[in-house]
């Protein structure tokens, strides 16, 4: 057996379990990274499952990622909200990553959101704003649809001319007005677990980034190459290396997320509202 058909048989398991113990339409599904934890606690549950339920999903071992999928109705339209991920720097191999984006895939959704934390490189970004991501920079060396392709899915070379789709970026400027000062950038993705040196830094700014991070673009890759509309969004929680005067910690970035999660969470209900509506 191939590999393909391997991650193809686990696609299904996970799929048929998830269908087998909720059968409903799902239009919409959100990744939650730091700032967002506890999102799903705004609305009430339709149902409920651990990661260590579902068939191949893994569990997320950093703070602050429950690793919880629950299902919610917003504006009468199904949402997955998926509590956490897993990370690349965790050691895993990338197709089990975005395993969990495959699936709901398989469950039709129409439109991805992710979040994450990030570090600013551009200057006028600050601890605390929240930045649409209209663009990335894989500077990992890997890829998730590296291997035979998966047919049923997509096509062996999807365009990545927008990931991010500029219509959704357009309705979260208009919903920010009310949350944020609305800001876009460029996210370039670094395996971690390690933070980015200077000089890191000062390459990822001189090639076009804004932002430097260590997740989302392979969950945003999948889903573009599935067809399902994506939208994307950093909290700044420091200023990358070289920029700050301050060395870089986990807790700084935990601290940040906790004296935003109010604000994003409320843009995001908000925002959310208006995707399902859009359907």
């Amino acid at each position: 057996m191939t590999d393909r058909n391997k991650m193809l048989d686990k696609i299904n398991e996970s799929s048929n379990y998830l269908k087998e113990n909720f059968n409903s339409e799902v239009s919409s599904a959100i990744i939650l990274g730091s700032g967002m934890g506890g999102f799903e606690n705004s609305f009430d549950p339709i149902a409920t499952f651990d990661y260590s339920e579902i068939p191949n999903f893994i569990k997320p071992a950093v703070q602050g990622h429950s690793g919880t999928l629950t299902f919610v109705e917003v504006e009468d339209k199904i949402t997955a909200i998926l509590s956490g991920r897993a990370h690349y720097y965790e050691g895993y191999d990338i197709h089990d990553l975005v395993l969990p984006t495959r699936v709901l895939a398989t469950l039709g959704i129409k439109n991805l959101i992710v979040t994450n934390a990030a570090g600013g490189i551009n200057a006028n970004y600050s601890p605390g704003d929240i930045v649409a991501i209209k663009d990335h920079i894989n500077l990992t060396g890997n890829n998730p649809l590296i291997g035979k392709n998966l047919d049923e899915f997509g096509p062996r070379f999807p365009d990545m001319t927008e990931v991010y789709n500029s219509k959704f970026r357009a309705l979260a400027k208009e919903i920010s007005k009310e949350y944020f000062e609305y800001k876009e950038g460029v996210y370039a993705w670094f395996t971690g677990p390690t933070y980015e040196t200077p000089s890191e830094v000062n390459f990822a700014k001189t090639i076009g980034a804004d932002l430097v991070g260590m997740s989302t673009v392979p969950e945003a890759i999948v889903a573009k190459h599935s067809g399902i509309d994506v939208t994307a969004f950093s909290l700044v929680t420091n200023l990358a290396a070289g920029i700050s005067d301050s060395p870089l910690s986990h807790e700084e970035v935990i601290e940040i997320a906790d004296k935003t999660s109010k604000t994003f969470q409320n843009f995001m209900r908000s925002f959310l509202g208006q995707i399902n509506l859009a359907i």
